[in-house]
């Protein structure tokens, strides 16, 4: 159900160090960076294991939380965007592709009624 989910921190290079430290005894490291030129915002660090990065840390807004659901296809990521504003969310990122996570990385992003950035993600080729 949940793909990856990502806290905002106050000051990257200080929460990167934390995180690289305190996780590495879990056996878990970076496994991703995303530049702000690639996010169209601020520098992102994904931490996990074996490539996959399920834990982010990048700034943000304090108390907005960003959890992305796992979708089956491509057509599920629509769908969800679309439900999601017909319910009241705010649109942060229409369906389509994000290379700079990987080649089929296909999501879509909404603010929910708290504030939260809810993403639905297939990371299949349709």
């Amino acid at each position: 159900m949940i793909d990856h989910i990502g806290i905002p921190i106050s000051e990257h290079a200080r929460s990167r160090a934390f995180y690289l430290a305190a996780l590495a005894p879990l056996g878990y490291g970076i496994q991703m960076e995303v530049s702000a030129e690639q996010t169209g915002g601020e520098a992102a660090t994904g931490f996990g294991a074996d490539g996959k990065p399920s834990f982010w840390i990048g700034a943000g807004e304090p108390n907005r939380t960003h959890v992305a659901f796992l979708a089956s296809s491509r057509a599920a990521v629509d769908a969800f965007y679309s439900a999601a504003l017909a319910a009241g969310g705010q649109d942060n990122g229409a369906p389509g592709l994000r290379p700079h996570y990987h080649a089929n990385y296909y999501g879509a992003f909404v603010i929910d009624p708290d504030g939260h950035n809810i993403e639905a993600v297939c990371h299949g080729a349709e």
